[in-house]
């Protein structure tokens, strides 16, 4: 475990802003937010105030904007999925005398992290459930509360741990959670992306990410703002921009199959070509449907 191993804080407030504008396109009431939450910590000197909580629908940015602060503050980043953890042990550990016992999640990736003040991302928070197993939302008030959380005590180490340096930051696509846990957090909702932020989006990062990981040159594969328009209006019906980097990266592995089989040396997707590598929109299909079915 890493007692008393510390990184060091960042407490540059123009550093951060410039951090979460990099990585996140629009979203100014939201970085906003995060910001001062920054800045009061940093005058604070110590987590004392409530817990972040990032909603909104897939897609729209919520881990990554927790991967940004934690960068933004120079901290580790470390993300657990609580969706589908049904088990109270997932969260406090279970004990020694059960065979295959091990430390909980928490202390797991607090292990992972190397550090005793790292950015925590409980992603999914509304996910979890509870069964005969015990209630997972109810030990991690424990975890989430400043007042408690100072001597967390994990099952399998039998030996209280502060994780009062520890940055919490959840994530929840509804508010349909248990209230004492919503009585911990402040809750920051995260609205859909309009046409234009997602155009800017996928130029910005989307576009230059897929041409990356695909091996191409930027010479080597581009596509038009009129057809980036059409593959956001009839090929995804989203409020975030996932199913735009599946397409994106649909459009980008059709270019290299046709490059690496010498077909071509470059391949630019144009409104008039975008069908032949997105295939035919699924959208408009459904649409025509529906008009033939109604007639």
């Amino acid at each position: 475990m890493p007692w008393g191993k510390r990184t060091r804080v960042k407490k540059d407030i123009h550093w951060s802003e410039h951090v979460l504008d990099a990585d996140h396109y629009g979203l100014e009431k939201v970085k906003e937010r995060i910001v001062e939450y920054l800045a009061v910590l940093q005058r604070a000197n110590k987590i004392k105030g409530p817990i972040l909580c990032l909603v909104g629908p897939p897609g729209v940015g919520k881990t990554s904007l927790g991967r940004s602060i934690a960068k933004a503050t120079g901290r580790n980043f470390i993300r657990f999925s609580l969706g589908g953890v049904r088990d109270e042990a997932e969260i406090r550990g279970h004990r020694r005398t059960y065979i295959g016992s091990m430390p909980g999640k928490i202390m797991q990736n607090l292990k992972k992290a190397g550090s005793a003040n790292p950015l925590f991302l409980l992603d999914e928070i509304d996910k979890m459930g509870q069964d005969f197993r015990g209630d997972p939302a109810s030990a991690l008030l424990e975890v989430l509360d400043p007042e408690q959380n100072s001597h967390f005590n994990d099952h399998y180490l039998e030996v209280d741990y502060d994780l009062s340096d520890v940055m919490f930051v959840t994530t929840a696509n509804t508010l349909d959670m248990p209230q004492p846990l919503l009585d911990r957090m402040e809750i920051i909702h995260l609205s859909g992306y309009t046409e234009d932020e997602k155009v800017e989006i996928a130029k910005r990062h989307l576009l230059k990410k897929q041409i990356k990981d695909h091996g191409l040159k930027s010479s080597e594969w581009s596509i038009s703002d009129a057809a980036l328009r059409d593959l956001i209006r009839y090929y995804t019906r989203e409020s975030g921009v996932r199913n735009l980097e599946r397409m994106i990266a649909r459009l980008v592995r059709k270019a290299v199959k046709e490059i690496v089989e010498g077909k071509r040396k470059r391949v630019q997707v144009t409104v008039q070509n975008l069908g032949n590598y997105a295939g035919c929109a699924a959208i408009v299909m459904a649409k025509r449907k529906r008009r033939i079915r109604w007639a």
